[in-house]
This record gives structure tokens, C-alpha cells and sequence, in this order.
């Protein structure tokens, strides 16, 4: 009788690996750069590309952007009134000499957020202002849109 041998596999299947390449093509075509997935417990260093968080809320007067911006300069951020756009560049700190990155997770790169304004919002007037990693975007909204009072006489 011969002796048993063992067989190891020379690689190790990931049910993902499909997945996660057809994630990579498709991101591809778009602009975007996938996150790095966990394999085998060790975690790849990458910059993801990223968009700003946005809250949009409506008050009596006006509609409130918020975009949350952090460790830009307010001359780095560009505000359009057309088509409500909010565009910047957060650019990736250099590796100094002698600095060793462990853990990449902050996300760096152009950014452009777009909104469609609505109906009753005056493009010509909106302002900004830039406080502590936030953009407030206030957009006024018209005259024609703010509610009148009628008086309803009683005879």
C-alpha cells in the first residue's frame, strides 16, 4: 500500500475576487476608485476619491446647504448659482521623510455636487459662508413665492 500524501491547495478561492474585480471595471468607467477590500486580514493603503456629505433643509425665507468640507481653505472651494454647484480640490498631504503611513481612510481629490434649483428659489442672491469645516449655503427663495396674506372681508 502506498503512502497517504496531503494535498494543500496552492491558492486560496474568494467567492468576491469576481465581484470585487467587476466592482473595479465598472468604477473604471465611471471616475470612482473602489475601496480596498479586506483580504487574507491584511488592509491595502488606497485614497478613495469622495463627495462632500450635503444636509439641504427649507426654512420660511430660504433653502440651507450644509456641506461638511474639512481641512480645506475657503479659497479652495468654488460655489455656483446657475445650477446650485459646489466644487473644490482636498489634495493628499506629501509622505515627509521619514513618515510611515499605516492606515489611509480620509478620502482626497476634486469634488463637484450639483443641485437643480427649485422653482421658487432665487439663484442671484445666494451667499456662502465657510466656518469650521462646514459650508453654509444660503439660497433665498423669491418674492413671488412667499405666501401673501389676503384679507377676506365678512359682509
Amino acid at each position: 500500500m502506498g503512502a497517504l500524501t496531503r494535498w494543500e491547495p496552492t491558492t486560496r478561492w474568494n467567492p468576491f475576487k469576481e465581484l470585487e474585480e467587476l466592482e473595479k471595471r465598472l468604477s473604471g468607467y465611471f471616475g470612482h476608485t473602489p475601496l480596498a477590500a479586506d483580504t487574507d486580514k491584511k488592509e491595502a493603503i488606497s485614497v478613495a476619491e469622495w463627495a462632500p456629505l450635503v444636509d439641504i433643509s427649507e426654512e420660511d425665507k430660504e433653502y440651507v446647504i450644509n456641506a461638511e468640507l474639512p481641512e480645506m481653505k475657503k479659497e479652495e472651494i468654488n460655489v455656483d448659482d446657475d445650477v446650485l454647484a459646489i466644487s473644490g480640490e482636498r489634495k493628499y498631504e506629501k509622505e515627509d521623510k521619514g513618515k510611515k503611513y499605516h492606515r489611509v481612510e480620509r478620502a482626497y481629490g476634486s469634488f463637484l455636487r450639483s443641485f437643480t434649483l427649485p422653482e421658487d428659489a432665487d439663484g442671484s442672491k445666494v451667499n456662502a459662508e465657510y466656518k469650521d469645516g462646514v459650508l453654509r449655503v444660503h439660497l433665498p427663495k423669491s418674492e413671488r413665492a412667499k405666501p401673501k396674506a389676503i384679507e377676506v372681508k365678512v359682509s
